[in-house]
């Protein structure tokens, strides 16, 4: 399984963007797919979930509900993750995954830098 994660970058607080993640080596619309980010010296932490195939089912931390919105396009293999009213505190890496396997491969991620 591989994550491409893209779409990061430096934005002001109160500002917007839109996270993609292209995956590849699996078959994208069977999985659960969540999103989690890490800041320096913290675990890792999932923000958002998504369930497979439709998405109906979205979940959300309690740190970015209502402000981010996860979902999938299954015939491009790419999860979203659109944040919007950025706060300093969300400033971290990105990261995607799939859930439901033992052992997890990452990507790289993106990194978002909330800062005026």
């Amino acid at each position: 399984a591989r994550f491409a994660e893209s779409g990061g970058g430096l934005v002001q607080p109160g500002g917007s963007l839109r996270l993609s993640c292209v995956v590849s080596g699996f078959t994208f619309r069977t999985y659960d797919m969540s999103w989690y980010r890490q800041v320096p010296g913290k675990e890792r932490e999932r923000i958002s979930f998504i369930s497979h195939n439709s998405g109906t089912t979205t979940t959300y931390s309690d740190s970015v509900k209502g402000r981010f919105t996860i979902s999938r396009d299954n015939a491009k293999n790419t999860l979203y993750l659109q944040m919007n009213s950025l706060k300093p505190e969300d400033t971290a890496t990105y990261y995607c995954n799939r859930e439901g396997v033992l052992s997890k491969t990452w990507g790289q991620g993106t990194e978002v830098t909330v800062s005026s």
